[in-house]
């Protein structure tokens, strides 16, 4: 996308499909059953994934469990949308669990410290980075109430009327937006990546991101939605190599699903919308 950043350090192309794609595609597939459809059988594609792993191929093994630890972290919660306290708590433990295990096991257990978290520091967004987050504002606006609104997907959160329980929603859909970058971006992605080439490391994360994003509420035709935007998440992380980026990305759009939850409810409140 832009051309600001340094060149990467150069590396050996890597493959498009390889015998490590079968354990990989057992682990990644493991969400649908583990997220999507929240049924326990998810662990035996996970853990024999991590096994056939281990059995071709070491290095590859080590970063594949790593994915499938967090994922299993994960599985632990029911990632659907509920605003209670309590909830509220475990549900930010576990997530954060899911990314900082991974971290800590890369950086101070294998000590290859593959999981970073990447800022592009001193470095200024190009005109065609600014133009995006202008993009995604219009595009949110335009697709995300047909959406939500047609397919009935905003019952899958909680109405909310005071105004701690808006506050909430807010912090909630934002705080999972940052973390669906830490991890699937930052662990996910950047672990198969290192075995992969970008699109079959891409399609890998996506089908975990996607599975979990259903789960937590993004239903019905939602996933029309949900590919193209974990896919491209993806692209834009790689080619900007900054995590601040693709979390303001996320954030722009993650604003107009809390305000199109908010209207969905209570279709007096924010009439801004075109559906």
């Amino acid at each position: 996308m832009p051309t600001t950043p340094p060149p990467p350090p150069t590396q050996p192309a890597l493959p498009i499909v390889s015998w490590n794609l079968l354990p990989a595609l057992l682990v990644s597939g493991s969400a649908v059953l583990l997220f999507a459809l929240e049924n326990a059988w998810g662990y035996a594609p996970l853990l024999t994934g991590v096994a056939i792993a281990w059995l071709l191929d070491r290095a590859f093994a080590r970063d594949v469990s790593i994915i499938a630890v967090g994922m299993g972290i994960i599985s632990l919660h029911s990632m659907k949308a509920d605003l209670s306290w309590g909830n509220m708590v475990v549900m930010g433990t576990v997530l954060a669990a899911a990314v900082f295990v991974p971290y800590a096991l890369s950086r101070w257990v294998l000590k290859d410290h593959a999981v970073r978290f990447p800022t592009r520091k001193n470095t200024r967004w190009s005109r065609l980075e600014w133009g995006w987050l202008g993009a995604v504002l219009v595009l949110g606006w335009l697709i995300l109430p047909t959406y939500f609104i047609t397919s009935g997907a905003y019952q899958n959160w909680p109405a909310v009327t005071e105004w701690h329980e808006i506050a909430r929603l807010f912090v909630g859909v934002n705080a999972v937006g940052i973390w669906d970058e830490l991890f699937f971006m930052c662990v996910v992605f950047t672990l198969y990546r290192r075995h992969f080439s970008f699109w079959t490391a891409n399609v890998l994360q996506a089908i975990v991101f996607v599975s979990f994003l259903w789960e937590l509420g993004y239903r019905a035709w939602g996933p029309l939605l949900t590919i193209p935007f974990a896919l491209v998440q993806a692209w834009i992380f790689s080619k900007t190599r900054s995590l601040v980026y693709v979390i303001t990305v996320h954030l722009l759009f993650d604003l107009v699903v809390f305000l199109t939850i908010v209207h969905a409810h209570h279709r007096d409140w924010l009439t801004i919308f075109w559906y």
